[in-house]
């Protein structure tokens, strides 16, 4: 294993093992002073936020773009501080920590024993909320993570989230899609996360007006399994409960071939993640390319908001 790989997984362990232990309110402390000072930084990764949220909100001027960046940092390392101590948290504190909106689509969908696919964009904090389903709800749910290097970290991940209830299997080619598939037939649970796929089999998609693409799988499986597929949308407000949206069924087009029912079911799916991240774009943690273009070499020199 290489330095930089010990170095990551050793970090990571630090915070499962040390965060946790601290109280609440002085590990919000901690996560904003360490969000402060990354973005301060202007790091690879805080630019390129910028550089995304100018396309969620297109009139914002250069302050206004560092304000929302430096509110996205702090929102994305509160992600983290809440992953860390959630292992610790009671079941109490679980089950009070998230407010969805209109949960009533999920709870209806599990009843109708079709099974639901949940998609989410990368917004606030999934593993809260699925921690949410399955101690509010008692309902087990299954999903997949990428392989991570080192792999020691991956195996962090997966045995946090297994512990956290769900059933997670690993993202190596198309292995988890025949599992995933067997446990929607059988009426069960799949949570997806949803807003970005560049490999070759991503579906082009029109978000906040330029072309991106975002992963085939949940339209696929609704159409091979006749599951459910809801949209699911995560904020922070002031407060330490979280809040959430889940958006009505995408259903499937009356016409067209697969692959054309496919694309437009993404593209709703597209549009129910724009909705809910114009609302709360400081939630939205996209700190990596997303929009075709930027995957482009460009003519001209783009230059980054500053504070």
């Amino acid at each position: 294993m290489r330095i930089t790989d010990r170095l990551t997984d050793a970090l990571y362990g630090l915070g499962w093992s040390s965060v946790k232990k601290l109280p609440e309110d002085a590990a919000v402390r901690l996560g904003r002073r360490i969000a402060d000072t990354v973005w301060k930084r202007r790091g690879k990764g805080v630019r390129r936020l910028e550089t995304n949220l100018a396309r969620v909100v297109p009139d914002a001027s250069p302050q206004r773009l560092a304000e929302l960046s430096r509110a996205g940092m702090r929102s994305y390392m509160r992600y983290w501080m809440e992953s860390f101590r959630l292992p610790a948290w009671s079941k109490d504190r679980i089950r009070n920590g998230f407010v969805p909106e209109d949960v009533h689509h999920l709870t209806d969908g599990l009843a109708s024993d079709r099974g639901v696919i949940l998609a989410l964009p990368h917004m606030g904090n999934y593993d809260l909320a699925g921690a949410w389903v399955t101690t509010k709800l008692n309902t087990p749910f299954t999903t997949v993570a990428e392989r991570l290097k080192p792999e020691s970290l991956y195996d962090r991940f997966v045995a946090y989230r297994e512990g956290l209830g769900m059933e997670v299997l690993p993202h190596t080619g198309g292995a988890a899609f025949g599992t995933l598939a067997r446990r929607l037939r059988a009426g069960g649970l799949v949570a997806l996360v949803a807003d970005r796929d560049l490999s070759a089999s991503g579906i082009e998609v029109k978000f906040f007006g330029e072309a991106a693409k975002m992963p085939a799988g949940p339209a696929i499986l609704a159409l091979q399994t006749g599951a459910m597929l809801l949209p699911v949308t995560l904020w922070y407000d002031e407060t330490a409960v979280m809040k959430g949206r889940v958006h009505p069924e995408i259903e499937v087009p009356e016409t067209g071939t697969r692959n054309e029912k496919a694309a437009a079911m993404t593209q709703e799916l597209a549009d129910a993640f724009a909705s809910g991240i114009a609302d709360h774009p400081e939630d939205w943690h996209m700190l990596q390319r997303l929009w075709l273009a930027d995957l482009e070499p460009r003519d001209e020199p783009r230059t980054e908001p500053t504070a």
